[in-house]
């Protein structure tokens, strides 16, 4: 499940894990089975197959499976590709297709509009070209962690389950994608124990030395020797792990300012968003002064309110360390906004062009099967003209 790491370039080796299709259920969750069944039933759609000559008078669904623990901007590049062979097939340079984006996919089409196929990470400058606006007529995200998801935060820290396997810190950490959704340096990710922000640069490898998180967990440097033949391998590979952790954390921080930046006054293409905000969502961690568990004056971070042990008596920790969302994406993150209070604006240092948003009751793995969702979906695609500032009829959860 993990990417093997190139010590010279501390870039993945590639492997040979291939996406070839959309899953449409897994252990007994259908995660995109009804959305396509909506597309082709309700919708009229048939499906697309890149490299085959399709007529303009048939509406085609085309599905994009990637590799989603590699670097977003390779699989914008990916997704550039498949576009430009749509554009081929059905012979039209100028075409502009529909997407429809998924959770992360969401922060890839964002990527892909602003930039198109260009590599913008590699310093602090990141002037939009809209290259891929280009190409996009109308962009739908859904449960797409705008601002990020704390949830990232505590699978690096501890790890992430996927049905009944367990994916490690050390796995998770071999990841490019991973680290570009944690949460986005305007949040107040992070409290002390009477709910005061507290200044902690989360891009910032120091940061993780000095919690001894992730791969600086002494327990996880233990499990990397333990599968090595000698002590020596062992610190090797822990050396790499470490490096390649401080290269891939630079790499997030440009990516979240990259979707954040924009000096243009006009947005090419404007965002659809679906999201969820019925489900109570970990938002920010709690740091407690532990003399306890470990020496004083130690700093431990608490993920959850039960994880606590000496709560202030004042303070409701649920409330504070939790927000509605799907479970994954808290609502002011799927808006990109750092706060649910609606008379407070959106930070100036965040661009996110909303057309509007539609609330779902759903946790993120059923946002694709919620009904309501699959109905203001086709009345997205199936408009001639779009008319941003009404939201589609019969959406009384719509809000700008």
């Amino acid at each position: 499940m993990g990417l093997k790491i190139d010590p010279k370039t501390l870039e993945p080796k590639a492997d040979d894990v291939e996406a070839y299709d959309l899953f449409r259920g897994l252990l007994g969750n259908d995660f995109y089975g009804q959305i396509i069944d909506t597309l082709e039933k309700q919708g009229g759609y048939v499906r697309g197959h890149p490299g085959r000559i399709a007529d303009a008078g048939t509406r085609r669904y085309y599905v994009f499976p990637y590799d989603w623990r590699q670097d977003n901007v390779v699989t914008a590049r990916k997704l550039d590709a498949l576009i430009d062979q749509i554009r081929q097939d059905y012979g039209d340079s100028k075409l502009k297709v529909d997407i429809v984006a998924h959770s992360m996919g969401g922060l890839i089409t964002r990527y892909y509009i602003q930039y198109g196929v260009t590599d913008v990470l590699g310093s602090n400058d990141f002037a939009a070209n809209f290259e891929g606006a280009d190409k996009i007529r109308t962009a739908v995200l859904l449960g797409t962690p705008n601002l990020g998801s704390v949830n990232s935060l505590h699978s690096l820290l501890f790890g992430h389950h996927v049905g009944w396997q367990a994916i490690p810190v050390e796995a998770l950490a071999t990841m490019p994608s991973v680290y570009e959704l944690l949460p986005h340096p305007v949040t107040n990710w992070i409290v002390d124990i009477k709910g005061q922000p507290v200044q902690r640069d989360l891009f910032f490898v120091g940061t993780w030395m000095a919690y001894q998180w992730s791969v600086f967990d002494p327990a996880v440097e233990e499990r990397v020797k333990a599968r090595n033949p000698s002590s020596i391998e062992g610190q090797q590979q822990i050396d790499v792990l470490h490096d390649y952790f401080a290269k891939r954390i630079e790499r997030a921080r440009r990516f979240v300012w990259s979707l954040s930046y924009n000096t243009s006054e006009t947005a090419p293409v404007r965002l659809v968003v679906f999201g969820g905000d019925c489900t109570l969502t970990p938002a920010r961690v709690v740091e407690e002064q532990d003399s306890i568990h470990a020496p004083e004056g130690h700093a431990a971070v608490r993920l959850l309110p039960k994880d606590i042990h000496n709560p202030e008596p004042s303070i409701d920790y649920s409330r504070l360390m939790l927000e509605p969302g799907d479970g994954e994406v808290t609502k002011p993150s799927l808006l990109a906004r750092q706060s649910l209070d609606p008379t407070v604006s959106r930070s100036d240092d965040v661009f996110f062009p909303l057309a509007y948003a539609f609330f779902l009751c759903s946790d993120h793995e059923h946002l694709t099967g919620n009904i309501n969702f699959q109905d203001n979906l086709l009345n997205v695609l199936l408009e001639r003209e779009r008319p941003w500032e009404q939201p589609p009829a019969g959406s009384p959860g719509a809000a700008r």
